[in-house]
């Protein structure tokens, strides 16, 4: 496509999660002239990390979850409610579900990830995942169900021990109120690989508090309607284990359209990216968050995690705007403010700042900074009169 004829064309961003829709935003007030289209199939955006207190009701389903109508109005920003099924990047052209065929200037992809099974017979079938309001609904129902049974012996489990499966656990224990036994499985020697000591710590205590079962260094091999079965280290032990759910927080891998011609994507699905963000082998099209794998100054990939994909976001949104004016792109610098665990209902822990804290202040803490990253200020000020209505 010619230059000339390409810097006519939108710019499009497909997936409207923390990345996609940020980089959206940021594009629209950036340059009002450019013209930005989203594509994302879902009605709702979805605040992921405050997902665990919608399933505890400590927040509102407006809160967490508002409908992309009201963030984009008047902001520039054309949404269309449909799904990306072919890009094609020698033509700058790709299609969606509804049958729509549209040309680009420069490409987002913030397509998002999906829970990886492994492979691993029945995850697929009976499992629960935790990345949807559907989600939400099933465990909600799940917690309701066993509070009313009380049969004996009732038991969840929850595979992964990341920050998932233990903001996870640590919330369905106090919703269960004892009603049912959580088991929290991990197949690596240690819960929390990778996070602070201090949090993990914090985790720990958590865990033992609501006596929460934390089996590590055991593999799940197979996943049934009621049951599961577990083999630990070398293989040489394993057990079936009865339960009423198995909720899977066993890692994600990413998301990503067809493409043509195919790019190589790494053993988890993702895109290959240089430091740029600019999908290697596709010039013109950026990628973020779980779709694209992206190294740092010493070849190491960044976290998937939200607070990455934000910071993506607006490095993507600055080199769009470089590349439709010709210029040298800058590198992603990804800057470390810590992280941030919620521990139940009213608790958390977090470090970074300079500050390490953990209970009901933390708890505070957490949902001030997330609400500084909810996607536009009238949204960001309605929760914030919400939560100033609830205390007073």
């Amino acid at each position: 496509m010619p230059p000339a004829e390409a810097e006519q064309q939108p710019v499009v961003v497909v997936g409207g999660g923390f990345g996609g829709l940020s980089a959206a935003l940021q594009l629209a007030a950036a340059r009002p002239s450019m013209p930005v289209v989203l594509i994302e199939p879902q009605e709702r955006f979805l605040f992921l990390p405050l997902l665990y207190e919608l399933l505890s009701h400590e927040l509102r389903r407006w809160e967490v979850a508002p409908r992309y109508g009201e963030l984009l109005a008047g902001k520039g920003v054309v949404w269309l409610q449909e799904r990306v099924t072919r890009i094609d990047t020698q033509t700058r052209e790709l299609h969606t579900d509804a049958g729509q065929r549209l040309h680009y200037g420069q490409l987002v992809l913030a397509t998002g990830g999906k829970p990886c099974t492994y492979g691993i017979p029945g995850v697929a079938e009976h499992c629960i995942g935790f990345r949807s309001l559907a989600d939400v609904d099933r465990l909600q129902q799940l917690v309701e169900h066993l509070r009313q049974q009380q049969r004996p012996l009732q038991r969840i489990v929850i595979v992964g021990a990341g920050a998932s499966g233990v903001e996870l656990a640590c919330k369905l224990a106090d919703l269960l109120q004892g009603a049912a036994v959580i088991e929290l499985i991990e197949q690596g020697e240690e819960l929390l690989p990778g996070a602070r000591s201090f949090n993990r710590d914090q985790a720990r205590d958590a865990l033992l508090k609501r006596d929460i079962r934390l089996r590590t260094g055991t593999r799940v091999t197979a996943v049934g309607a009621a049951s599961l079965s577990l083999q630990r280290g070398n293989g040489t032990s394993s057990e079936e284990l009865s339960c009423d759910g198995v909720i899977w927080t066993g890692g994600v891998v990413g998301s990503v359209p067809a493409i043509t011609p195919a790019l190589a994507l790494d053993p988890r699905g993702r895109l290959h990216c240089d430091r740029e963000l600019r999908v290697v082998g596709a010039p013109h099209v950026f990628a973020m968050g779980d779709a694209a794998i992206c190294p740092d100054a010493s070849g190491d990939s960044h976290p998937a995690t939200a607070q990455v994909a934000y910071q993506q976001a607006a490095c993507v949104a600055a080199n769009v705007q470089r590349d439709r004016r010709g210029e040298e792109l800058e590198p992603f610098i990804w800057n470390d403010l810590g992280e941030m665990l919620g521990l139940g209902i009213g608790q958390a822990t977090l470090t970074g700042m300079g500050i390490t804290l953990a209970g009901p202040a933390a708890f505070q803490l957490r949902r001030l900074a997330y609400l500084a990253r909810m996607p536009g200020l009238q949204h960001q000020l309605r929760v914030a009169g919400g939560w100033l209505a609830d205390w007073f």
